[in-house]
């Protein structure tokens, strides 16, 4: 029995042993014991394909062993299918195996709070019930081949900007039901091996050393027993992390840093209670997980021609149909002018740690051209595929415009280049690159039979759709992404998914685009109002709202009802509806359920999706598609009484193809059996009366927004300041960027970007690629170098380097300000 096991090591580990296993090794592994048979353990990357950096790679995010790129997790939410997802998880776990790794570093749940997060291409959806699903499905299929998960990044983790040492401010409410509710589903159902503690601060404290998130509500409530492993360098000092619940400090700090840490225990500044439980859970893990670092990772996986061709069903099912005026599928016969230099090297994934060796690569030029043949088939670049900021070239264009009007159709490949969106940096607007635009404008006018095809992460502005005859958003699709696409175009595939995430008409109608994004803070003013919740609220148009997407076929819904679920808890109801495949061809379609709260004294956004289903069917087939609404459907968390709470009402339950589009509905009365909260401890409270809540969230305005004095009165405390340190005040989470004010400040920027372009194997050539390299490492602090140094720097002179910077910049005549109550600038303790 593997607890006899760890009981019998855990008397035989001496202190220091105990306190290496909290650490890793190196970048990648957990710390090995031989003298009593405990293996190291393999991590890896990523959440869309297994990335094992080569030998002697370090942290370089280009030199990686072949593995299948899968679509990136927006094309997965797109597809609102867990049986396929789940078919990519077991896929991804079969590669892992096949290269050594024990836990895959995935999948990310968080939330799409903004369009404009540079990471947004690895998370699901705006909504916490997609990406608790969908994030349920790919977990599942990862651990049924025996490697573990790092479930990330707990906890309101959803911005690149400044990721390092900002500060999310979150109300309580907003944070239960939305950003929490992405984890607690997975960690009560699939128990995932791993959960990854971000590196933000959350609401005053750093997640890896927040004992109320890492704890109180993980493990206590939610019972989760597996490791709390740090984001790589989120770790400062495993006397205060590991206390707190985060056990395995990756990629460790190095073995000196083990002296001081022993110090704090012998002294008993490190409970020793807490130390035995971190390395009871790393024995659990490493013990289960070791046995798969066995693989052979020279080798292309096994299995990668099925994997490839999942991949090119995957991308097909999540490429969402826009608009079509009838122009698609393409007619036989028909000639195509395919424009767009995406078309002939494609943006198929992301950029950043998730990057991904293919083990191929499909494009939509080849692809296409294979499906209809080279005599109907013409290309023309149309613009620079890497140079996203570069002006429009006047020839380019011209010969698209050409081979357009040559042609019966004109395929347009437009999108977000690397440089626009990867992980580190956030966007600033939502536009495409502007030679993209022009030239889409400049076809169209060639030819109104136009075709867009989007390639990007998150959502783009879309001015010119109303000229063009059809809009495909193919996403990320991954290394089929080119095959899959031509599958769609021709008819060979359904365009299988809906949005999992709002199109705004602009940037500045989404409700985060006018509240502050730091430089010290990032304030989730809106609370509960995320995506469809706040467009759907204020009435506001949007280009294409959440669920949307068309398809090939007709599709009818009849005899549609709700009833009390037979047998259920109090609260649960039974939604069915016939659905009807009216066309000629196979299809798919997704029915999704909203429930929409009474007027009553709580809050609430117009409607929330509590419930889905996919469904695929022959010409002239139906199914009665079924959905089940447990009593969460309907409750809210109160924060008076920390626990969900029922204001019984009469609540509209709508069936509808998205979020505009409802179909049916009818109102159900739901009453609470126990009208006093229950707690976070599933005990019961004496019954609170809901405060009113401010009035720009009782009744929000897409004029209004929301203030601060009415954010700081729904969290029920003042903000904290939210500037940027002065020169000399500088702390451990300062931002290099913060710094940029000081010749020294200037020159720690300039030598952190030769190291991240050397490290991290950023292409040193170009401006646009210094661009990125740049605005990677102005997001750095202090605190991250630490572990960034592979442990060369340590806390003490991490904290001499600070003093050094502060009094360097200080202004003249400027007091040295107080030491900050915060541990992380308190004097050095080791």
């Amino acid at each position: 029995m593997i607890e006899t096991r760890i009981r019998d090591l855990l008397s035989e580990l001496t202190d220091a042993e105990k306190i290496a296993l909290t650490a890793g090794a190196d970048t990648w592994t957990t710390t090995a014991i031989p003298r009593l048979g405990i293996p190291s353990m393999r991590l890896g990357d990523g959440p869309h394909g297994v990335r094992r950096p080569r030998e002697d790679a370090q942290m370089s995010m280009f030199d990686a062993h072949p593995a299948t790129c899968f679509p990136t997790a927006v094309s997965l939410g797109s597809t609102w299918d867990p049986v396929l997802v789940r078919q990519v998880g077991e896929a991804l776990g079969s590669e892992a195996r096949d290269h050594g790794i024990g836990v895959l570093l995935g999948p990310g749940v968080n939330l799409k709070r903004t369009p404009v997060g540079g990471r947004n291409f690895e998370f699901f959806s705006e909504d916490p019930l997609v990406t608790s699903v969908l994030g349920g499905a790919w977990t599942s299929g990862v651990q049924s081949a025996g490697v573990g998960v790092s479930l990330k990044h707990l906890a309101a983790n959803e911005t690149e900007r400044r990721r390092y040492g900002v500060d999310s401010i979150v109300d309580e409410r907003a944070l239960r039901e939305l950003y929490l509710a992405c984890f607690e589903s997975i960690v009560t159902n699939e128990r995932p091996a791993t959960v990854m503690a971000a590196y933000n601060l959350l609401n005053g404290e750093h997640c890896t050393e927040n004992r109320e998130l890492l704890t109180t509500i993980l493990r206590d409530e939610w019972g989760y027993e597996g490791v709390v492993v740090s984001d790589w360098g989120a770790v400062w000092d495993r006397t205060l992390s590991i206390p707190a619940g985060a056990d395995l400090t990756m990629p460790g700090l190095g073995r000196d840093d083990d002296e001081g840490v022993l110090t704090a225990l012998a002294s008993g500044r490190l409970p020793r209670e807490d130390l035995d439980a971190a390395v009871a859970r790393i024995l659990a893990l490493v013990l289960s997980h070791a046995d798969e670092a066995s693989g052979d990772p020279h080798s292309v996986p096994s299995g990668a021609d099925g994997h490839h061709f999942l991949a090119r069903r995957v991308a097909a099912a999540g490429t969402v149909l826009l608009q079509n005026d009838g122009i698609l599928p393409l007619r036989p016969g028909a000639t195509v002018a395919l424009i767009g230099a995406m078309a002939d090297d494609p943006r198929y994934q992301g950029a950043g740690s998730s990057h991904v060796t293919p083990t191929r690569l499909d494009t939509l030029r080849v692809s296409l051209t294979e499906a209809l043949g080279s005599d109907a088939v013409t290309y023309a670049p149309g613009y620079e595929r890497l140079l996203g900021t570069s002006p429009p070239s006047r020839a380019l264009i011209d010969e698209a415009v050409a081979h357009a009007r040559a042609a019966d159709v004109a395929v347009v490949v437009v999108g977000l280049p690397e440089t626009f969106e990867t992980e580190g940096v956030d966007r600033r607007h939502l536009r495409l690159p502007h030679a993209h635009t022009v030239l889409i404008d400049a076809v169209v006018r060639a030819n109104p039979s136009t075709v867009v095809v989007l390639q990007n992460g998150s959502p783009v502005e879309t001015p010119w759709r109303g000229e063009v005859a059809a809009v495909l958003e193919a996403y990320l699709g991954g290394q089929a992404g080119g095959s899959g696409l031509a599958d769609v175009l021709t008819g060979a595939a359904e365009p299988g998914g809906r949005l999992a995430e709002t199109f705004p008409e602009r940037y500045d109608d989404h409700p985060v685009a006018r509240l502050p994004d730091g430089p010290a803070t990032i304030e989730y003013r809106e609370s509960l109002y995320v995506g469809y919740r706040w467009f759907d609220s204020v009435k506001t148009p949007v280009a294409f709202p959440f669920g949307h997407g068309l398809s090939y076929t007709t599709f009818d819904w009849s005899d549609a009802r709700v009833t009390p679920l037979p047998g259920g808890p109090p609260g649960s109801f039974a939604v069915e509806v016939t659905v009807t495949n009216r066309g000629a061809r196979r299809g798919s379609d997704v029915v999704q359920v909203y429930v929409h709260a009474p007027s009553g004294a709580v809050f609430h956004p117009e409607q929330e999706l509590c419930g889905f289903a996919k469904v695929e069917l022959e010409p002239g087939a139906a199914e009665r598609v079924r959905i089940e609404l447990g009593p969460r459907a309907f409750q809210y968390w109160d924060a008076a009484a920390h626990g969900w709470r029922l204001e019984p009402g009469r609540f509209e339950i709508r069936i509808a193809r998205s979020s505009r589009d409802v179909v049916w509905s009818d109102s159900v009365e739901v009453g609470d059996p126990h009208p006093e909260a229950t707690t976070t401890h599933g005990s019961r409270s004496a019954a609170s009366v809901p405060s009113s809540a401010p009035e720009a969230y009782r009744s929000p305005s897409a004029e209004r927004r929301f203030p601060a004095a009415d954010f700081a009165a729904l969290l029920g405390r003042p903000l904290p300041p939210n500037r940027a340190p002065r020169p000399g005040e500088y702390t451990l989470d300062t931002a290099v960027l913060d710094m940029q004010d000081t010749l020294v400040g200037r020159l720690l920027l300039g030598t952190l970007v030769s190291q991240a372009t050397r490290v991290f194997g950023i292409p040193a050539e170009g401006r646009e690629a210094r661009a990125i390299a740049r605005a990677v490492a102005s997001q750095l602090t202090l605190r991250l170098l630490r572990a960034g140094s592979g442990g060369r720097i340590s806390r003490r002179l991490a904290l001499r380097a600070l003093a050094v910077l502060n009094a360097l910049t200080r202004p003249r005549g400027r007091r040295r300000p107080g030491t900050r109550r915060r541990p992380d600038s308190a004097p050095p303790r080791i």
